[in-house]
């Protein structure tokens, strides 16, 4: 039996070290590329870099989701979240090879006040949100079978060591100043541990999914919420207080209410998502795994 070739762009963010992980250990030959690999925007590259390895699947979690800085440069937003998308899915169909694109809940506006299902109809709310969903379309258009996969506040492992981070470990920073917190009540998710979103995305892929399909937490919580189990699971207790919208304003409009709905995933057999206590607790373990390597690479003599 031939191996199926993966090729995962975006493969140094929190998302693509899982995928990496996960279609690994699945027996897959994976090449992986960080964006100082490749340049996605630029259509010749894309199409000689999948010339070279060849895929039969192509897995792109590469990103611009710098939200609020997307409403100065929408351009730069564009570029990346849309127009190289095009350039991939272009490629895959000049190369017979299956893409799976990640998107995000942000394409709704949040004003349902319920979990999002894949049918209903997008209506972003700025320029991070406009081209994420015209990544969709791009996907959609130059390809029959791509399997779009739309998520919702990526946390994992990777976080702990990538430029940005992620909210988990935002939260732990800010409680290790010692100085108040303020987190938005009044905005509701569903925080997405990676390496369950890996899993879950390589089940469909085995499965020979296509089209559109949610893949979130499992479960809607507020951002204050969510601080509040994540200081719970790290054992911390740092002054906490909530604020809201009005209070906390930011450069880019957000959807109020963005949680996914996982039915349509869970109607093919693939496993529930854990639960946010369950995934916070994995997390933290792993991150305990990740500083107490690294605080033993320190301190060990030299060879």
């Amino acid at each position: 039996m031939q191996t199926d070739r993966v090729a995962i762009f975006g493969s140094g963010g929190q998302l693509g070290v899982e995928l990496k992980i996960e279609f690994g250990k699945r027996g897959y030959a994976v090449t992986a590329f960080e964006r100082a690999d490749v340049d996605i925007t630029n259509a010749a590259h894309v199409e000689r870099c999948l010339a070279d390895c060849d895929p039969t699947i192509v897995l792109n979690s590469a990103a611009y989701n710098q939200v609020d800085v997307a409403e100065k440069e929408p351009t730069a937003a564009f570029m990346v979240n849309a127009l190289a998308v095009r350039n991939l899915a272009v490629a895959c169909r000049q190369a017979d090879a299956r893409l799976v694109h990640f998107s995000t809940d942000y394409v709704f506006d949040g004003m349902a006040g319920r979990v999002y299902t894949e049918q209903d109809t997008p209506r972003p709310l700025g320029a991070y949100a406009v081209s994420k969903l015209a990544g969709e379309y791009y996907a959609r258009a130059y390809l029959d079978h791509a399997l779009i996969i739309r998520t919702s506040g990526v946390y994992g492992p990777a976080g702990l060591d990538t430029a940005r981070g992620n909210f988990v470990e935002l939260m732990l920073r800010l409680a290790a100043n010692g100085q108040p917190i303020k987190v938005v009540e009044d905005h509701v998710a569903s925080p997405t541990f990676a390496p369950a979103l890996a899993s879950r995305t390589a089940d469909l892929v085995e499965r020979g999914a296509q089209g559109l399909f949610h893949i979130g937490g499992g479960a809607p919580i507020s951002w204050f919420d969510w601080a509040v189990k994540i200081f719970a699971a790290a054992g911390v207790q740092p002054p906490l207080k909530p604020t809201n919208e009005r209070e906390f304003r930011t450069a880019a409009r957000r959807p109020k209410f963005s949680a996914l709905s996982n039915v349509k995933m869970e109607a093919l057999g693939i496993a529930p998502m854990p639960s946010l206590d369950q995934a916070i607790g994995l997390y933290m373990l792993a991150r305990n795994r990740k500083v107490g390597a690294a605080m033993h690479r320190e301190v060990s003599p030299s060879a």
